[in-house]
């Protein structure tokens, strides 16, 4: 049997026999011709049938069916790749069972969204759904690799808890042989503790969050891409360190990636050597000057109002990513370092990324005393954390870091609207299937 090629290697084997093998991505009947293009997992490949005995078999096949392809290979301005098998064999590896509920041989699927995830096992397999999971791929490889040769330990932690991590009224809960526990809302409490073994950790894995929310920013579950750190400053340390993985998980898309993103037909963002940076409160006053809506005082940016400031750091400084500094302490967890000068601000920040929360990090508390008192002013009784502030008793560094959420990454990177376009099988109050 002739060794099987992908479809994206059959423009180097023009003259020769090869073998492809992949899905029946479409069918064009002529009088005296047959067109069946394949897919694989790389691309497309063209088949030309003539005889009338095989041209009569391929028209029965269905769209999906799992076929190999096997023939010489000739040049073909026409073709996908500027190849094309002519007069070959087909082999039926697997047929579909039945006609496929939604046409995937087009540029767009052009079927409304719930329809598209109701069937996203097929729709999946749309090149530029793919596309969009290819460039997904990249980032977290890119993600681990910079990390990596930053000094950092990868970890994986537990994702059942026996404690909320920021608020008890955004887990699901759930029965753990007779105890109550909790799905994690972030590895945070863990990637803290393990400073005090490696130094510096990340993790990419699932978080899960409970607000019964439906918006078009919000999952139930998500990838977060989290990273900490001991032995900095203060929370600036953190930022350069953020600032610096961006602009090389955009390099790494730009080499990588480019097939996908050409598909796609992406805009890679503007990423300045350093992202400009605004105190929340002086970002609260920038707002009240520009459009007079008065959010002074607000402990949070609205959606609006981040749009409002990615628009004039796009302007001002020619950068698609902005830091919000300095976010007011009543918004930010118990486990946040005050600012020194302003204890009622905090030594963290958000990074907005065309308008949009992309990133929340900052630095954090590390003195066992400090975390006392933090939980004591917000009503948490510590021995809820006893194992977390073990870590805390018996000496940790100071130390900051962040989280990156994986589809709201990619939606901004692809700038769609809906987090739900860039998430394989998304879970929201709405849906748990497929």
């Amino acid at each position: 049997m002739v060794k099987r090629v992908w479809s994206t290697d059959l423009g180097r084997l023009q003259g020769e026999t090869a073998r492809v093998c992949g899905w029946l991505h479409r069918k064009r009947e002529l009088k005296n011709l047959v067109f069946l293009t394949l897919r694989d997992a790389r691309g497309l490949a063209q088949a030309v049938i003539e005889d009338q005995a095989l041209m009569e078999f391929a028209k029965k096949l269905r769209t999906e069916s799992v076929v190999a392809v096997e023939g010489r290979v000739f040049g073909s301005a026409e073709a996908a790749g500027g190849v094309e098998f002519r007069d070959p064999s087909i082999e039926v590896i697997a047929e579909a069972e039945s006609p496929a509920p939604l046409d995937i041989s087009k540029k767009e699927i052009g079927a409304h969204q719930s329809t598209i995830l109701d069937h996203a096992a097929l729709a999946l397999r749309h090149p530029a759904e793919r596309a969009k999971f290819g460039l997904s791929a990249i980032t977290m490889a890119s993600f681990r690799r910079f990390l990596a040769g930053e000094g950092f330990t990868e970890i994986q932690t537990p994702k059942i808890v026996g404690s909320a991590t920021e608020s008890g009224a955004t887990v699901f809960k759930l029965d753990y042989f007779g105890r109550p526990a909790y799905l994690a809302q972030s590895p945070q409490l863990y990637k803290q503790t393990m400073v005090g073994v490696f130094e510096r950790v990340f993790e990419v894995g699932p978080v899960f969050r409970a607000e019964p929310h439906a918006t078009v920013r919000h999952l139930n579950e998500y990838v977060s891409m989290d990273a900490e750190m001991g032995f900095i400053g203060d929370h600036r340390d953190i930022m350069a360190l953020l600032s610096e993985l961006v602009r090389t998980m955009l390099r790494d898309l730009a080499s990588e990636g480019r097939n996908e993103l050409a598909l796609l037909g992406a805009r890679l963002p503007e990423a300045p050597e350093v992202f400009p940076i605004v105190r929340f409160k002086d970002a609260q006053e920038m707002i009240y000057r520009a459009t007079g809506e008065d959010c002074r005082g607000e402990n949070d940016l609205a959606p609006g109002h981040e749009k409002w400031l990615g628009e004039w750091a796009a302007k001002e400084y020619l950068s698609d990513f902005l830091f919000v500094e300095g976010y007011p302490m009543s918004k930010r967890p118990f486990y946040t370092q005050p600012c020194p000068d302003d204890p009622e601000y905090s030594n963290s920040f958000d990074l907005l990324f065309r308008g949009l929360e992309l990133v929340t990090g900052g630095q954090r508390l590390h003195r066992y005393a400090d975390y006392l008192a933090a939980m004591s002013k917000k009503g948490i009784d510590p021995a809820i954390f006893g194992g977390y502030l073990e870590a805390f008793r018996y000496g940790m560094p100071p130390h900051g870091g962040f989280a990156i959420g994986l589809e709201r990454w990619l939606a901004r990177l692809l700038e769609l609207e809906n987090v739900r376009e860039t998430t394989l099988f998304p879970r929201d109050i709405h849906r748990l299937s497929p």
